[in-house]
């Protein structure tokens, strides 16, 4: 699942290949994907508006879109979720990927994007210069939506203050992965950012979150700090250094013990049976 690493980089795909490039035409047919957005209502909104910039809290993503003509009047937000497998692409007048074909760690080849079944594209932009941005989405869990409601959403996982972060996640009984996952307390962490976080930090991911140190709280900040960086820069939350070691009969890459794994927030969680205790 795209976490906000993946996200920030489909963000960052539109900021250098999407923006400025006049609306043309817009496929909103899915009715699914665009919920409750009846079929040709975003594309009446957008037609000859361009994005002017591409912008992320968390897992969530959203546009602005210019004024038409010459009005200076700002049009709609284009929101835009990923959902569980959802990627961003982009190609240029020539139909050639721009920069901006994310699939799940690097940018794809012109020629992977043609082999791609195109009723998996759920929602398209077509730009007046002949390319597009598209949501491709085979398991039809994303979101396009107008205007988006982002009150649910808390703090970017990225960008929050030690002060915050010790007040939001350290006030629970719950475990503090459970807490870690919770997007209304912070947003933009999952399943595989969560234990590379609490690996980093030496913190078992049972352990109650109101039961935390001071200390305790502010290297798990840094450690997330750490991680998320570390993971949009190398392409993707499966590039932590505990990832590939979450599995049976799987040691700790640090200090060799075995891994172990129980259900924790909801979600299959593996830690070091030795330093996360």
């Amino acid at each position: 699942m795209p976490e906000l690493p993946e996200v920030e980089s489909a963000r960052a795909a539109i900021e250098r290949a999407g923006l400025r490039r006049r609306i043309a035409d817009v496929d909103d047919s899915d009715i699914y994907e665009c919920r409750p957005h009846r079929p040709g209502e975003i594309r009446t909104a957008l037609l000859g508006r361009r994005l002017t910039g591409a912008y992320r809290r968390g897992k969530t993503m959203w546009c602005e879109t210019s004024g038409v003509g010459r009005s200076r009047t700002p049009g709609p937000i284009l929101g835009l979720h990923l959902g569980m497998s959802g990627r961003i692409l982009l190609s240029g007048p020539d139909g050639v990927t721009e920069g901006g074909d994310w699939l799940g760690g690097r940018y794809g080849s012109g020629a992977e994007q043609a082999a791609r079944n195109p009723v998996w594209d759920r929602f398209t932009l077509r730009f007046e210069d002949g390319g597009t941005l598209r949501l491709f989405d085979k398991r039809r869990l994303g979101r396009v939506r107008l205007n988006p409601d982002l009150d649910g959403v808390g703090p970017d996982a990225e960008e929050i203050g030690l002060a915050t972060f010790s007040e939001r996640v350290g006030r629970s009984k719950a475990p503090v992965k459970a807490r870690l996952l919770d997007q209304s307390v912070l947003a933009g962490v999952g399943n595989l950012l969560a234990d590379e976080t609490l690996w980093q930090a030496a913190i078992s991911p049972r352990r109650p979150a109101n039961e935390l140190s001071a200390q305790e709280l502010s290297t798990l900040h840094d450690a997330l700090h750490r991680a998320t960086k570390a993971a949009i820069a190398q392409g993707g939350v499966h590039t932590g250094e505990v990832i590939g070691f979450r599995g049976a009969g799987r040691h700790c890459p640090r200090c060799g013990a075995e891994m172990t794994h129980a259900t924790v927030g909801g979600r299959t969680t593996w830690w070091c049976s030795a330093e996360q205790v």
